[in-house]
């Protein structure tokens, strides 16, 4: 039974009043605002702990700071492998905000509409200050100060969105719990930042205190590259291992390879802005379908009042159908197009790796002739645009996706589905027959030009073993007549061929416009496509900057210039490492006392002795030495 207009509207009403009259106590856009003040405090302080490595003796007061006080830097998005799951769930806590810029429904500033890129520009800077303390807590040296203060500003967060989401759980489109389908992924990478904070809190306490051994600096060389340099050190096996179906067809893991924190953090967060916004499309389509509801109302109450025998009603007959099916395909296709974007980002992790291994072995092909030497400063701006960029396309992609399959859903329901439920099953069944007897036709009289092409018009092979006829011309006369008399019925058939040209490139255009690591340009025009360009960049700065057969060799010559400094300095070179970084000026004269007493133990009689134990002792240990 249809419900009458003045009920759905009471209905709607009701329900809509009952979830906007709740305002919360907590407003997140002006928290963001105040939010500014611990993170500047938070990035002052860890810049206040961080030593230059080059001091410069400047004619300023910046001598009073000795060489304290250097900028530090959130994360290294180029070469980072280690906390790359951190950094990730980092960028996930910056979600929500995340999805309010690309809206521009965030706004700091109220300024004209010509001025409307600063002030996104504004915006993107405020919001990338407010989670800078994420990240350089993460990565700062000074694991149990930073543990303590990201823990602290991740708290604060964390709370915020807590008493935001718990005075306020519902809303006005999906009602109960809207507020939590928005927030909970945010609150979920907020959660796992607190217990991160709180293992590095007990770690470096535990370091401090004495009770476990301080971690090595972050190495140089990265494990899996080294791996990568044996792997090609090492002599192929003879008979290669036998892969599965899921190896050889969807992915196959490689322990020499991993995935810098930039891309898993560009993923995690491509992952929850897909969530936020197919949740944020499928409130606006309860929306509409709530006010399609009341006007289908109002037809239905139309057509019971002229006693269905009014002249419009086979036409909102049909209006009401087009509602109703519209809504139905809409509401399906929301899943097929979520799992195209979803796969689309598994594949783009799967294009990078493959793309960086045929770099690494200095195979450019897969790459247009004019990608081969990129600019080297558009290069390194494509770091920068990439992950940004990436996110954008999977969210406008999705769109289109979503729209291109909904009109393909509506084009199969109104070519097959409802002609069988109105009993023209028949009638559709003629069509679709004759439709595929032309289509085949024409194909199959193309197919027929060119098996009479390699029949009659091409002389026999050369050789038994050749895969196919050569290009060199038989029965020249025939062929003459052939090509004559088919010049007309191709002009004729080039239409068609224009056509299903161009349906195809929008179909392949429109399905591929997410994926930003394959042009969808014609080839000479890669260089439009904005978004391939920053990829080809990106890959070219990874490949720059984190070749394994590079930074081995990197790696091989700052090992060996640090050995050759230190045993200038120190002939037995590991002491420096017992001794610390810092030597004093006495320690080292002893050092060299006892190397030059041990190698020359005649010496030792010849020393002047004290009255001190201390010498005596110390006298005696050198003879043993000797002796031994």
């Amino acid at each position: 039974m249809h419900r009458f207009p003045a009920e759905m509207l009471s209905t709607t009403s009701r329900t809509r009043q009952l979830n906007g009259t709740c305002v919360s106590s907590v407003d997140l856009e002006l928290f963001l605002h105040y939010s500014l003040i611990p993170s500047l405090f938070i990035i002052l302080v860890l810049s206040f702990l961080q030593r230059r490595e080059h001091r410069k003796q400047r004619d300023d007061t910046s001598h009073l700071l000795g060489n304290r006080f250097e900028i530090i830097i959130p994360l290294d998005l180029v070469g980072t492998f280690s906390n790359r799951w951190s950094y990730g769930l980092a960028f996930g806590a910056t979600a929500n905000k995340v999805m309010f810029l690309f809206s521009e429904g965030y706004q700091p500033l109220q300024i004209p509409q010509w001025a409307q890129a600063f002030v996104l520009l504004i915006g993107g800077m405020e919001v990338g200050l407010s989670h800078f303390p994420f990240f350089a807590c993460l990565s700062s040296e000074f694991r149990l100060l930073s543990s303590i203060l990201g823990f602290s500003y991740s708290l604060i967060w964390f709370a915020v969105t807590v008493l935001y989401i718990t005075e306020c759980p519902h809303g006005q489109f999906l009602g109960r719990y809207e507020t939590v389908l928005f927030y909970w992924p945010s609150l979920l990478c907020l959660a796992f930042l607190l217990g991160r904070f709180l293992h590095m809190f007990v770690k470096s306490l535990r370091v401090h205190l004495g009770w476990e051994l301080q971690m090595e600096e972050k190495p140089f060389l990265e494990v899996h590259q080294a791996q990568h340099v044996k792997r090609l050190l090492r002599k192929p096996p003879l008979q290669e291992t036998k892969k599965s179906w899921f190896q050889t067809r969807i992915y196959e893991w490689d322990p020499c390879f991993q995935f810098p924190s930039r891309m898993i953090g560009t993923t995690v967060l491509a992952f929850i802005c897909l969530y936020l916004f197919i949740v944020i499309e499928f409130c606006m389509f309860v929306y509409v379908r709530d006010e399609l509801d009341v006007f289908e109302g109002e037809l239905e109450s139309y057509i019971t009042s002229v006693n269905q025998t009014g002249t419009l009603t086979p036409v909102i007959l049909q209006v009401k159908e087009l509602m109703s099916v519209t809504k139905g395909v809409w509401l399906v296709t929301i899943l097929s197009a979520s799992l195209t974007c979803v796969s689309y980002l598994f594949h783009i992790l799967a294009c990078y790796r493959k793309h960086m291994k045929r770099l690494w072995a200095g195979n450019k092909h897969f790459l247009p002739l004019k990608f081969h030497n990129p600019s080297s400063a558009e290069s390194v701006v494509a770091i920068a645009r990439y992950s940004g960029w990436q996110i954008a396309y999977i969210l406008w992609g999705y769109l289109i996706i979503h729209v291109v399959q909904s009109l393909c859903g509506m084009l199969i329901m109104y070519s097959l589905v409802l002609p069988v439920i109105h009993n023209q099953g028949l009638e559709m069944l003629q069509g679709l027959g004759i439709g595929t007897l032309t289509i085949s036709i024409v194909l199959g009289l193309m197919i027929l030009q060119v098996w009479i092409a390699a029949t009659f018009f091409l002389q026999p092979k050369m050789s038994a073993a050749d895969r196919q006829k050569p290009l060199a011309l038989n029965n020249r006369k025939v062929f003459h007549n052939f090509n004559y008399f088919l010049f007309f019925y191709n002009v004729l058939l080039g239409l068609g061929a224009c056509l299903s040209r161009l349906l195809i490139s929008c179909i392949l255009g429109t399905w591929l416009i997410a994926r930003i690591d394959r042009t969808i340009m014609q080839n000479g025009y890669e260089g439009a496509d904005m978004g391939f360009s920053a990829w080809i960049g990106m890959l070219y700065v990874d490949h720059y900057h984190t070749n394994p057969v590079l930074v081995s060799f990197c790696n091989i010559l700052i090992t060996g210039h640090r050995e050759r400094r230190l045993q200038r300095a120190i002939k037995y070179w590991y002491l420096n490492q017992s001794a610390g970084s810092r030597i004093s000026t006495r320690s080292r004269t002893r050092w060299f006392l006892l190397h030059t007493l041990v190698n020359n133990p005649r010496l030792v009689m010849l020393r002047k002795s004290r009255s001190g134990h201390g010498s005596r002792d110390f006298t005696q240990i050198l003879l043993t030495c000797s002796d031994s």
